[in-house]
């Protein structure tokens, strides 16, 4: 069913195109895999649009997005991607949630076929709510197993590793997922580069505490005081 896209709708679908393609620019996708969501508003009739199943990002446009509803029904002109049930729910459960972006980054994804968690080896790793990014057990994509699975792993997280299949990552906003996507890959990264020499030695739980609270008054761009 085609529906008559606002002006916003249409500038987010842009956006979402935007990413989706700088994701592929990055490596951080490759092909039809992954998808990315924005929620349109804190109302529970606003919904959020999300990247349709199966589409090459080069031949996306604004108008193929779909319009998910938070009852789990869609309207569009394309079917939404078939990983909407973990973006519905983590919308749903996660009101500070702007945006999720998903990806099979090869870094990120050989951890998440080893299910491996990435521990603190890194401060940088605070940046994603704790001591760690969990990795979560496998489950067909698509189902509601994997959503709950997923929820799980992202408990107090703004990313998780998903047992072999991919990264999932969280923001406010479109900006900032995409940003923290990066550098979870990054850190995924740097982890396995150090597993090739040997265990990597970890921070303890007061220093993740400590570099978070830092985190807190830190900011890109912020005035001198």
């Amino acid at each position: 069913m085609s529906i008559n896209f606002s002006e916003q709708e249409l500038a987010l679908g842009r956006n979402i195109i935007e990413t989706c393609r700088d994701l592929e620019r990055r490596g951080l996708n490759q092909g039809t895999s992954g998808n990315v969501s924005v929620r349109l508003g804190q109302d529970s009739a606003d919904g959020f649009l999300i990247t349709p199943t199966a589409m090459p990002y080069d031949i996306m446009q604004p108008e193929d997005m779909a319009h998910m509803r938070f009852d789990g029904g869609s309207t569009g002109r394309r079917e939404p991607s078939s990983e909407w049930r973990f973006h519905l729910d983590i919308y749903r459960t996660r009101p500070e949630v702007g945006a999720v972006i998903h990806t099979h980054s090869g870094y990120s994804t050989t951890l998440a076929c080893l299910r491996r968690d990435i521990p603190a080896f890194h401060y940088m790793i605070a940046l994603f709510g704790g001591a760690d990014i969990r990795c979560s057990d496998y489950a067909t994509y698509g189902t509601q197993e994997l959503s709950d699975l997923v929820l799980k792993a992202l408990e107090g997280r703004s990313a998780a590793l998903m047992g072999s299949h991919g990264l999932i990552v969280l923001g406010p906003t479109l900006q900032r997922a995409l940003a923290l996507t990066v550098e979870a890959e990054t850190l995924a990264m740097m982890y396995w580069r150090a597993l090739q020499i040997g265990e990597p030695r970890l921070l303890d739980a007061a220093e993740i505490l400590r570099v978070r609270e830092k985190f807190a008054a830190y900011g890109y761009g912020a005035a001198k005081k």
